[in-house]
Parts: structure tokens; C-alpha cells; sequence
């Protein structure tokens, strides 16, 4: 597993909520925050009960918890709002507006549009609507350049998180083979001492030259040194997988085992069909198209901006003024004007019917019902100079086109590099792991054949330890092996979008 570490970089190359109603929003969220505690509060407990964790909790626990994939989830949930805003604005613009107020001194007459030199309380309601006919389609582009951005968020949500299962599985085989590479480093510690104390008894009766008992003894120390560098791999491994989960860390972390095959098996695919299936299916390469089409869809609503602007108008009001009046006829009477008739020389007057007005207030329900108005209009707005920012604009748009399309294509290209290269270290750990097989085999024959001599008093005791020690060394290799074949397995299976547990 020494160069595994750097299969985990692989990774970074790589679930879409529902629409639902606000209830049922702010329940799904509850609930996945009760989820998100309860599988944390979980997995500490098992740690510092020295429970057994299994690898599918853990992965759990590491998308619930990790720092990442939560910023992930949250700008996708921030581009899904985008997208809502911009299908809003497809509908009509309705706003309304109350004023009331009071003038002092000279003003207008809000009723009769005259100067009144008066105190004049007053109050307008108006509503207002206008809706956008056509505009060369910017908010249908707008709209699904939105949607395409959201679609893009949200494959870039999923690669957090499968980019934090594959970390965790990485992390957790690397504490089983540690775990493993411990009892095996522990049993050789055992077979030294056996052997330390049997020289002990040796030299002590002057059977054996003494520099024998000291090379023992250096070769016991050796073997617990090496016990103390792999206790301290094993706590960085699951310090390491700790960290990936975002909880504490526990020593006494206990691991399910995996199961692992008896002898491994050449994984079954080729190259070039892994990677046409990780062109279909990992989650960076559709984030990455999504953004191409998303910047393609930029550059048409960037056109539109240089496109007249046809759009509907209507608005409805009425008002009131504190002076407003009215005259009321209170009846005719004859009234003499200046005007006279000579009738046989008399001078005679000249009546004629006068009508009397009393003047009064208009009432509040009188001039809301009486001052109603309304007003439809079609406007078209024609741009001309506005500082050349929608050409800037558009220039903008056409050059992120061009970086979302050569990002598409280099991020396709590392991932066929990747693959290539995934692809050799798999074949690498496949043809290290059955070398160690045979070599394991070997050993094992040879270290039976001395255990029969050693038994029958013909092997010395230090050609029996060699032996001891050649399958102890090869079998702790063949542990790291297996690992890390499993690792690269992992990895192909990882990039064609397979289960990874």
C-alpha cells in the first residue's frame, strides 16, 4: 500500500433533490439533519465503545459530515434557486402602491390639478403590471442557461461525494493492512523471543559462541522496532479515516474485515471500454458538458440584450383630496339685472332665474369609486448606446464558451489518462500480487522442510528462524498486495460508475 496514496488523487475527478412543496422541503431537511447527527453520533459511540465499524458507515457517516460535500450540497441547492428565479421571470411584473400624505402652504390639488393655499390631506393607490412580450428569447436562454448550471452544481455534488467514498475506502483498507502487517509484525516479535530465550540457555552453558546470542538480540530488537512503526502507520490510518468522516478520533477503532479472495482474479475490462463508461457515467465529465452548454446558452441571451424589447403595460388607480368639493343645487329664484324695457315711457326691470350652489365635501367612498382609472400601453424599447455593455457582455459570454469547451476537453482527456493509468497500476498489483503468491508458496515449502529437520535435530535453530522469517516477510507482503490490488479494482470500478461496497 505504499503508493496507494497517490490512486486517492485519481479520485478527484469526480443526487438531485426533488421538487417538492415548502412543507415537505423543510421536513426532507429536518429529517436529513436528524440522519446526519444520528449516523455521527453513531459511529461515535462505536469508537469509543471499540464497536465494530463497518466500511458502509463509514462512507456514511463521510458524506453526512464532510466539510466538502456539504459546500457541495449547498451551492447546489443555491444554483436550483437560480434556476426557480429565472423561470420567475417569465411571469408578469404586478406591483402596488399606497400614499398618503399631507401639504402645507401652497400645493396641488391632487382633485382639480389647481393651486390651493390650504392644508390638503391626500392619498393615491395605484397597481402595475407589465409583462415582457418578446426580448430576441434572453429569458428562455436565461432560463435554461440556469438550469444547465444546476444540473452542473449538482454533478459536482456527486463527485464530493464519490469522491470522499473512494478516500474512505482508501483510508479503511489501509487500516486492515495495517491491522494485518501488525499481528504479522507481532509474530515475529514472538518467534525472536523464543529464539533469544533459547540462546540464552545455550551461552549460559558455554554451548554457543556468545556474538550468536547478541545478533539475536539486535535482530529482537529490530523486530519490535518495526512493531512500534507500524503501531504508529496503523493510528495515522485511522486518524487519517477519522479525519474523512469528521469525527474524533478513537484508538480503539475496530473495522469490519472485508472479504478478501483466496487468489485474485485479472479484473475483467479493457481500457478502452473503461473509459466509454466513464464518459457516461462519472459525474465530473457530465458537470463539465453541462457548463459548455450552459456557457452556449450565455452567449444567446447576451445577443438578445442588442434586440429591441416589446412589452405590455397596464396600470389601475384612483385618489383622494381632502378639498375636493362639489356644488349643490339648492334651488332658482328671480333675480333683477341691470337689463331694462320701456313700457309706455315706464323703464322697466329685467328679472332673470338665478340657480343657488352650496358648496360640499366629497366623500372618501365617493372619490375612491368616482377617481378610478386605468391605462393599457405597448412599449418598445430600442437599444442604442448604453455604453457598449451588452456588446461587452456578449464578448464576456463568447469567451467563458470558449474555456467551458476546452475545460470539457481536457477534463475528458485526464480522465482517459487516468484510466490508462489506473489501468497499468491495476496490471502492476495484479502481477506483484502473483509473484508474492508463488514466492509465498516457496517459502512455505521450504520453511516445512526445515521445520521436519529441525524436529529431527539436523537444522540448526537459526536456518529454522530463517525460514520462519522468509514466510512471515513474504506474507506481510502478500497482505499489502492483495490490498492494494483491491484498491485498484476499486478505482476501475469507481470510474465505470460500479457499487464500490
Amino acid at each position: 500500500m505504499a503508493n496507494a496514496s497517490s490512486t486517492c488523487s485519481m479520485a478527484e475527478l469526480k443526487n438531485k433533490p426533488a421538487d417538492k412543496t415548502e412543507i415537505m422541503k423543510k421536513g426532507i431537511f429536518t429529517i436529513g439533519t436528524f440522519v446526519s447527527a444520528l449516523i455521527g453520533s453513531i459511529c461515535v459511540s462505536a469508537q469509543e465503545k471499540n464497536m465494530t465499524l463497518t466500511l458502509q458507515q463509514c462512507i456514511e457517516a463521510a458524506i453526512q459530515n464532510n466539510l466538502q460535500v456539504r459546500q457541495s450540497e449547498y451551492q447546489a441547492q443555491s444554483d436550483k434557486v437560480s434556476y426557480r428565479q429565472a423561470k420567475a421571470n417569465q411571469l408578469p411584473f404586478i406591483a402596488g402602491s399606497v400614499n398618503h400624505g399631507i401639504n402645507q402652504g401652497r400645493s396641488i390639488d391632487p382633485f382639480t390639478n389647481s393651486y390651493a393655499n390650504q392644508q390638503i390631506n391626500f392619498a393615491n393607490y395605484n397597481i402595475n403590471t407589465s409583462i415582457t412580450i418578446w426580448n430576441g428569447s434572453a429569458i428562455q436562454n436565461n432560463i435554461r442557461q440556469n438550469e444547465l448550471n444546476a444540473k452542473a452544481s449538482e454533478m459536482d455534488w456527486q463527485q464530493a461525494k464519490d469522491n470522499i467514498t473512494i478516500n474512505v475506502i482508501l483510508a479503511y483498507l489501509q487500516v486492515l493492512s495495517a491491522q494485518e502487517q501488525l499481528s504479522i509484525a507481532k509474530n515475529q516479535v514472538e518467534v525472536s523471543k523464543i529464539q533469544v530465550a533459547r540462546l540464552e540457555t545455550l551461552n549460559a552453558s558455554g554451548a554457543i559462541a556468545p556474538s550468536l546470542l547478541y545478533d539475536l538480540k539486535g535482530q529482537l530488537s529490530g523486530d519490535e522496532l518495526n512493531v512500534i512503526n507500524v503501531k504508529n502507520t496503523l493510528e495515522s490510518a485511522k486518524l487519517s479515516l477519522a479525519q474523512l468522516m469528521n469525527t474524533p478520533y478513537a484508538s480503539g477503532m475496530q473495522l469490519e474485515k472485508l472479504a478478501m479472495p483466496a487468489g485474485a482474479i485479472l479484473y475483467d475490462g479493457k481500457p478502452e471500454n473503461i473509459y466509454q463508461n466513464a464518459e457516461q457515467q462519472l459525474a465530473i465529465i457530465k458537470a463539465a458538458d453541462f457548463r459548455k452548454q450552459s456557457a452556449e446558452k450565455r452567449v444567446l441571451s447576451a445577443k438578445a440584450q442588442l434586440l429591441p424589447t416589446l412589452s405590455f403595460n397596464g396600470g389601475f388607480g384612483t385618489n383622494y383630496s381632502s378639498v375636493a368639493t362639489r356644488q349643490e343645487l339648492l334651488g332658482t329664484s328671480d333675480v333683477a339685472t341691470s337689463s331694462y324695457v320701456n313700457v309706455s315711457g315706464s323703464k322697466l326691470p329685467v328679472f332673470a332665474p338665478q340657480s343657488n350652489y352650496q358648496s360640499q365635501k366629497i366623500s372618501y367612498g365617493d372619490q375612491w369609486t368616482n377617481n378610478l382609472n386605468a391605462s393599457l400601453s405597448l412599449g418598445l424599447q430600442i437599444p442604442i448606446l448604453n455604453g457598449l455593455r451588452a456588446k461587452s457582455n456578449l464578448n464576456q459570454a463568447r469567451i467563458v464558451e470558449k474555456r467551458t469547451a476546452f475545460e470539457a476537453q481536457t477534463v475528458k482527456t485526464q480522465v482517459r489518462q487516468a484510466v490508462d493509468q489506473a489501468y497499468i497500476n491495476m496490471n502492476t498489483a495484479f502481477e506483484r500480487y502473483q509473484a508474492l503468491t508463488k514466492q509465498l508458496e516457496d517459502f512455505t515449502n521450504s520453511f516445512h522442510a526445515a521445520e521436519v529437520r529441525f524436529n529431527a535435530g539436523v537444522n540448526t535453530s537459526v536456518e529454522y528462524i530463517i525460514a520462519k522469517n522468509n514466510v512471515d516477510r513474504t506474507n506481510a507482503n502478500l497482505v499489502a498486495a492483495k490490498y492494494d490490488y483491491l484498491l485498484r479494482t476499486k478505482v476501475l470500478d469507481f470510474y465505470q460508475g460500479k457499487p464500490l461496497w
